[in-house]
């Protein structure tokens, strides 16, 4: 009985630890406050998507159409802007989370968005086109889609455009990629917006695609988005659009951009795009890029790492223990965690944790968000090889360690813990290099990493399997340094072995 009672206080100290970690890593302040009496509003957008919303050189500070209009609708309306990048298919659900508190991405507007969302006057107005590959003959109109397969954002509004026509739709995550796979021949047809194409094609100089037709005689209508609880924050806007197009700052902006004013309905001229890739040459695009993505290399995927993994193992010790004791108590929530965090993707907690959670009123900062799920994936694969580790232990051991008095406690601490972690390190050193590449995946909860630099960068440059290699090298340099250390670690242990 007595050796129970220590496993419970083992574990309770355990989770101490761990709720300590976690109330470290969430005190830091999600963001600063804006100046008196003018509120935060967080924007969201994509970054990825010229000439609306991106960075020139793939890091640094964000530019683009949608950019300097809600930069002016702020500046008007007295907002002070916090921009949150994120995939397109993720700013929806973060605005239900409220994540962020306006979408400005070239949103167009339909009925389906219509009942959920509100939206704003439109400010930018535009006709959907057709692109295929140059040698395609067989598809010049909507009615040709039929059986195609289409490259799209999932939740855009071209995506049910082409749906509607007949075509299979291929999720991906920006224009850059679907007009990459419709070069590589691995899909049929794109739809999207025309500005978005001319700023590609005078971008790239591409010759390799090209635009057969429009979707249809009717005007696409693009305009900010807002949740239904915040009417307020969308009569502001208006207001401040109004304000904007009758003294010629919608004109302006937009002219600068396109040559003509794509702000009102009725275009006195044909759109022109330069292209938002100043024709760098490829060497220019990699020593643009190689600085920003080191930066964010260790100001963010180190960190994650680190602290996910000193969480975690905390975690995966007391699931362990958890796991070997008699108590059913115990051994049961330690069985059906190990078998959820296993037996789950660890995108989908992510996305569980960032999203989901507030819906029950648990809303945490995107960095911390992902050290959570990050910290809890950890913990369900450790928690079973620090058990394994255990268990190897012969038994004899235990046993001697009882005869001579020593207690539970002191069992663990000097007898089997220590000899359990000279045969756990190398599978959990494989467990933080898997972790290491998993926090590439944390641009989904807003969260600017490594990898997504090298996605900011390959969206207007196009240089995508440069910048990869270069963030590949990256990935593979961290984790070979970290071998190098379980080299070490493993042969220090390895002395005290008899």
């Amino acid at each position: 009985m007595r050796a129970r009672d220590r496993t419970t206080r083992l574990l309770a100290v355990s989770f101490v630890l761990l709720l300590t970690a976690l109330a470290v890593v969430a005190g830091t302040p999600a963001h600063a406050d804006g100046e008196a009496d003018r509120p935060v509003v967080r924007v969201g957008t994509e970054g990825t998507y010229p000439p609306f919303s991106y960075k020139p050189t793939g890091s640094g500070d964000l530019t683009g159409y949608d950019i300097d209009v809600i930069e002016a609708v702020a500046e008007e309306a007295g907002w002070d802007l916090r921009f949150e990048e994120g995939t397109f298919d993720a700013l929806f659900p973060a605005l239900d989370s409220e994540r962020i508190d306006v979408i400005a991405n070239q949103v167009t507007i339909n009925p389906e968005r219509e009942a959920r969302y509100l939206f704003s006057v439109p400010y930018t107005y535009s006709r959907g086109v057709i692109v295929t590959a140059a040698g395609t003959d067989d598809i010049t109109s909507l009615d040709d889609l039929d059986g195609k397969v289409a490259a799209q954002s999932e939740t855009s509004n071209w995506a049910q455009v082409a749906r509607d026509a007949g075509a299979e739709v291929q999720s991906v995550e920006g224009f850059a990629q679907a007009a990459e796979l419709l070069v590589q021949g691995r899909v049929d047809v794109i739809v999207n917006d025309n500005i978005a194409v001319l700023d590609y094609l005078a971008s790239t100089g591409s010759d390799d695609v090209k635009i057969v037709g429009e979707t249809d005689d009717e005007v696409s209508r693009q305009a900010f988005v807002f949740r239904q609880s915040d009417p307020d924050l969308q009569r502001e806007a208006d207001e401040a659009l109004a304000a904007l197009a009758a003294d010629g700052t919608l004109a302006e902006i937009s002219e600068g951009y396109f040559t003509t004013d794509v702000s009102v309905e009725e275009q006195d001229g044909e759109v022109s795009v330069e292209g938002s890739n100043s024709g760098r040459t490829k060497a220019e695009v990699i020593g643009d890029a190689v600085g920003p993505m080191l930066l964010e290399l260790v100001r963010t995927n180190i960190p994650l790492t680190i602290i996910s993994f000193a969480i975690g193992l905390v975690i995966a010790l007391a699931v362990a223990l958890a796991r070997i004791s008699s108590l059913l108590v115990l051994s049961v929530p330690a069985r059906i965690y190990i078998s959820i965090i296993r037996g789950t993707p660890l995108l989908v907690q992510l996305f569980i944790v960032f999203y989901g959670l507030p819906q029950v009123g648990v809303k945490l900062p995107g960095f911390v968000a992902a050290c959570l799920a990050l910290s809890l994936n950890v913990g369900g694969y450790a928690a079973e090889i620090i058990r394994g580790s255990i268990l190897s232990v012969p038994r004899g051991q235990f046993e001697a360690a009882t005869t001579i008095g020593m207690g539970y406690a002191q069992l663990m601490r000097r007898i089997v813990l220590p000899q359990a972690s000279r045969i756990a390190v190398p599978p959990l050193s494989n467990t933080l290099l898997s972790l290491v590449k998993d926090t590439s995946l944390v641009s989904v909860v807003l969260v600017t990493d490594m990898f997504r630099v090298a996605q900011n960068a390959a969206s207007v440059s196009n240089e995508f399997l440069l910048l990869y290699v270069v963030a590949a090298l990256y990935f593979w340099v961290v984790c070979f340094l970290m071998s190098l250390g379980q080299e070490r670690l493993e042969k220090k242990l390895g002395r005290y072995v008899v």
